[in-house]
């Protein structure tokens, strides 16, 4: 099975550096443009991907809407699973503002938040469920900074921790009973594409 993986495109929150979490908000203009120009890649790649799925959050779903129709492939309906960790009370506030608000530990003190365990949890329970439907199947996932992050600290032992820009894409296949990468957080596409970029 081979999985690819999106982080969604920009969205006001980023810009300004505010915690999304769970809170639906949508793509900016610049968001839309990252999302054509993955897309735009992908269509002149040799054809990998069976479908695309998101999670049900309209950032999410927007960029996942965008690779679907550019690439001709099913946009299959939004999973929660794949949603971004709850941040809690936290969502809404800059990093200056959480400080503010509860000190440096702003995670350990502020109410709501998701742990690790529980973001892993769900995101491997999706994973488990493809792998049961669909073992030779291609799948791109869209989904969320946060939630990535996780699921590849947990499938990809020895991978190194980056920053997960906007429309980042990455790439796994389970192989021999464990998830290995073809391709990590590359943005490749916002590079070459004039106007376009990460910020």
């Amino acid at each position: 099975m081979i999985i690819g993986m999106v982080r969604h495109g920009n969205t006001d929150w980023n810009a300004l550096g505010k915690i999304q979490g769970q809170t639906d908000i949508p793509l900016n203009e610049l968001g839309k443009k990252q999302a054509n120009a993955l897309a735009s890649r992908l269509s002149q790649d040799e054809k990998l991907w069976d479908a695309v799925i998101s999670s049900d959050l309209q950032r999410a779903r927007q960029t996942a809407a965008v690779i679907a129709d550019k690439l001709d492939i099913p946009l299959l309906d939004g999973d929660p699973r794949l949603r971004e960790r709850n941040f809690g009370e936290v969502e809404g506030l800059t990093l200056p503002e959480r400080v503010e608000r509860w000190g440096e530990n702003w995670r350990e003190v502020a109410q709501g938040l998701e742990t690790d365990e529980e973001v892993r949890a769900r995101g491997l329970a999706f994973l488990q469920d493809w792998q049961k439907q669909r073992p030779e199947g291609r799948l791109l996932v869209v989904s969320h900074g946060g939630f990535l992050a996780q699921m590849f600290d947990t499938l990809c032992v020895d991978l190194e921790k980056q920053h997960l820009g906007n429309l980042s894409y990455s790439i796994l296949q389970f192989k021999d009973e464990q998830w290995a990468p073809l391709l990590y957080n590359c943005t490749r596409h916002l590079e070459e594409e004039q106007g376009v970029t990460t910020k």
